[in-house]
């Protein structure tokens, strides 16, 4: 039987992409890889556990599930988790930031400073603008009055964000427009803690980050893994946990978030097996992908 590996998810280093491994290995993802692996015949998806301990039971998951833990290991980790405002007393500096994904886009968010921009290009924001920096509790509060006084969200689901990536403004300036607006009233308002430093408007632009320059609309994305399934295809784009894949048929999105859980064999040339869902108005892909 082939050796079988479990991947960690998708990372992003200064030199873009990296897929990791249990174990601590990695496999850098630049731009025309071919990406080509399968699934153990007979594999089942596992828990893959919450803040870095393996799951007791070694529960069996969903396929289509982009959380890959069991129930018990879920709560476990959002018990623990700045996103869902559980820790009240992290000491460190924390930014909040605006973000867009393409147009009508816009979310507020908050993440640590010392993780510097890591958490835009996870979330596979096109652009962004730092607003302010300062203790935790003073950077949610300040999120939650931009929440309110601006009227943007502070989630946006990944399938919207997939649907746009490929019809992007050409410039920077065009992509930047949204935040800038709203970087202008953003610090115009009243009511910021007083330990919260704001920011001047700096925009950083993703997309060349991300390979969407020029980016062929995708046919469509994968909904689950199954066990001997196989996914290949060429490396044309990557946006957070996203993997934009050239096949015969098109390009398909793989949300990496998939793949944590499952025993993996390596693959070579073939064809993409696993079942995929295609997207809205999309009619010249062949049928035997879906």
């Amino acid at each position: 039987m082939a050796q079988a590996w479990k991947c960690s998810g998708l990372r992003w280093s200064a030199d873009g992409p990296v897929l990791v491994w249990d174990g601590g290995r990695s496999s850098a993802l630049p731009w025309g890889k071919r990406v080509a692996f399968g699934v153990a015949e007979g594999g089942a998806r596992t828990c893959v556990g919450a803040r870095g301990h393996a799951c007791p039971v070694r529960a069996v998951v969903p396929g289509r599930s982009t959380g890959a833990r069991c129930e018990e290991c879920a709560r476990l980790d959002r018990a623990h988790s700045v996103a869902a405002d559980t820790i009240a007393d992290d000491p460190r500096p924390y930014r909040v930031y605006l973000a867009w994904f393409g147009p009508g886009m816009v979310k507020v968010g908050i993440t640590a400073v010392g993780r510097g921009s890591a958490r835009l290009l996870e979330q596979g924001a096109v652009c962004f603008s730092w607003l302010g920096t300062g203790p935790l509790m003073a950077a949610r509060r300040t999120e939650e009055l931009l929440l309110a006084a601006l009227g943007v969200p502070d989630r946006i689901p990944y399938a919207e964000k997939r649907a746009v990536r490929s019809a992007l403004p050409a410039s920077a300036e065009e992509r930047a427009a949204e935040i800038a607006e709203l970087h202008a009233r953003a610090v115009a308002l009243g009511g910021w803690p007083d330990s919260l430093t704001r920011a001047s408007y700096r925009p950083v632009d993703h997309v060349r980050a991300f390979g969407l320059a020029g980016l062929p609309p995708a046919v469509g994305e994968v909904a689950e893994l199954v066990p001997g399934g196989t996914v290949h295809g060429e490396l044309v784009a990557a946006a957070g946990p996203d993997l934009h894949l050239a096949g015969g048929g098109g390009v398909v999105v793989l949300d990496t978030r998939l793949v944590t859980g499952w025993p993996l064999v390596r693959a070579g040339a073939g064809e993409l097996t696993v079942p995929v869902r295609r997207l809205p108005g999309v009619t010249s892909v062949q049928d035997e992908l879906f």
